[in-house]
């Protein structure tokens, strides 16, 4: 059980760069696979932190590697659809959430260099949640675009319509607020 978070973590890592390159491809069967790399990446992420607390089996690096999993599949994710529908997930948006996180990351190494541990807050296990939640939508409804019938059309039309657009302005203000979050409640340091 020890290994397990790990091998989880470093799943995600792995996983990523397949499924980023499958959605570049555009076909039904390239973007479904896609999404279900991203869904099962994401559960990974949940199930490598349920099993390290159940089990008691934390490991520095695991605490190092989990936090850039995370980041690698999000943000890698956000960047492939900035090239693939740049008019809805615009690149500034992902710009910001990409600075609010290396600035969270750059925070946190800094405190582990003097000692200290940045605990993560409940903000920014809902930033995760929404995240996630947007990036799995978004796929799914991309994933359906390409079957036929009214699910396809009605997929069509969602990713015609500004709802995305919205929701990733939603998405980057929780995103944001959490960021900031770090930066001003001194209750998140130990040590």
């Amino acid at each position: 059980m020890k290994h397990i978070p790990n091998a989880l973590t470093i799943g995600r890592i792995v996983v990523t760069p397949i499924l980023l390159t499958l959605l570049f491809f555009d076909t039904l069967v390239a973007t479904a696979w896609a999404c279900a790399l991203f869904i099962i990446a994401s559960i990974s992420d949940w199930a490598d932190g349920k099993v390290a607390r159940q089990f008691a089996v934390k490991s520095k690096l695991g605490q190092f590697l989990d936090p850039i999993a995370d980041k690698v599949l999000v943000l890698g994710t956000f960047i492939a659809l900035v090239f693939i529908m740049p008019e809805h997930v615009v690149w500034w948006l992902v710009a910001l959430i990409a600075v609010r996180d290396l600035s969270v990351t750059a925070l946190r190494v800094y405190m582990k260099r003097n000692g200290q541990t940045l605990k993560t807050s409940n903000g920014a296990k809902w930033k995760t949640t929404f995240q996630l939640t947007f990036l799995i939508a978004l796929l799914l409804v991309m994933t359906g675009s390409k079957v036929g019938g009214s699910v396809g059309q009605w997929c069509q039309a969602t990713l015609s319509s500004p709802v995305i657009f919205w929701s990733l302005v939603v998405v980057t203000l929780v995103t944001l607020y959490t960021g900031a979050v770090y930066f001003k409640n001194k209750e998140l340091v130990d040590g």
